[in-house]
């Protein structure tokens, strides 16, 4: 899979809902993760829970990419292989014995013991809070910020996404085979309400660091690499909030899911 920046298909035209991209490329990040499902070693188990829904996510991309739900499909497919690559890249130099960003070291160290949630939970803060910004920041130059009708455009396939995962939430429990308690059973209409509102206000949040940082990338000198030392930060920490006892996707409804870097 190349991480090679996506050349900007549509750039300066008019933008048009129901355009078809190839998904080839997006059915191709899908066969990563199942390749790194099939092959997972004995000690890394706890892993599958996100792979299988991070699989199901993209295939649920791609299916929406071939309906033409985005603005910009190739740009969309550009950009979920680049986002994809920064957890591929992560996942196989952990198994690997490498170093890795701390928020993916302290998914992929948490006991495999907790609920898959927490294990699903764990990774979709790495992945979201620190990978997301940095996708974004590889497949929008800085000519596209400077531009108000193609950043908005941008903008607005981005939020589609949570269009495509909202159609996930309510199968996710069927399709990841979890026991669930009664507590469960009852619980699952707010969970799902809760799961969309967390989604949403953290993909703001991952659209508002990723201008941070992009403001911060564009007058040079350190203030980029700072951005990006506190965004790994403020990722590690989430992970304290995530693993506190008690019902974690309403606590997540309430107090957010995203995190945010100062606006300077």
């Amino acid at each position: 899979m190349s991480t090679s920046p996506p050349t900007q298909a549509g750039a300066g035209h008019e933008a048009r809902l129901g355009r078809v991209g190839d998904p080839a490329a997006v059915l191709a990040v899908a066969a990563a993760l199942q390749d790194r499902l099939d092959t997972l070693p004995p000690g890394a188990q706890h892993r599958a829970t996100f792979l299988a829904v991070y699989r199901r996510v993209t295939l649920a991309v791609a299916d929406a990419l071939a309906a033409g739900a985005f603005e910009d499909p190739l740009w969309v497919s550009a950009w979920d292989e680049v986002f994809a690559e920064l957890f591929l890249t992560a996942h196989d130099a952990d198994l690997a014995g490498a170093q890795v960003d701390r928020p993916w070291r302290l998914t992929f160290a948490a006991d495999p013991g907790l609920h898959p949630l927490f294990h699903l939970l764990l990774a979709m803060n790495a992945h979201i809070n620190l990978d997301l910004p940095r996708s974004l920041l590889a497949v929008v130059p800085d000519a596209d910020f400077a531009d108000p009708a193609v950043l908005a455009r941008r903008d607005r396939d981005h939020a589609r996404i949570d269009d495509v995962l909202f159609t996930r939430v309510a199968a996710e429990g069927t399709d990841l085979g979890w026991r669930l308690r009664h507590v469960d059973r009852v619980l699952a209409p707010a969970n799902r309400w809760a799961t969309r509102r967390f989604l949403r206000e953290s993909r703001e949040k991952v659209w508002r660091n990723t201008v941070v940082l992009q403001r911060a990338r564009a007058t040079g000198g350190e203030a980029y690499a700072r951005g990006l030392a506190d965004l790994d930060t403020l990722a590690s920490s989430k992970i304290t909030d995530l693993l506190r006892p008690g019902p974690v996707l309403l606590r997540l409804a309430v107090l957010g899911f995203g995190v945010a870097l100062p606006p300077g």
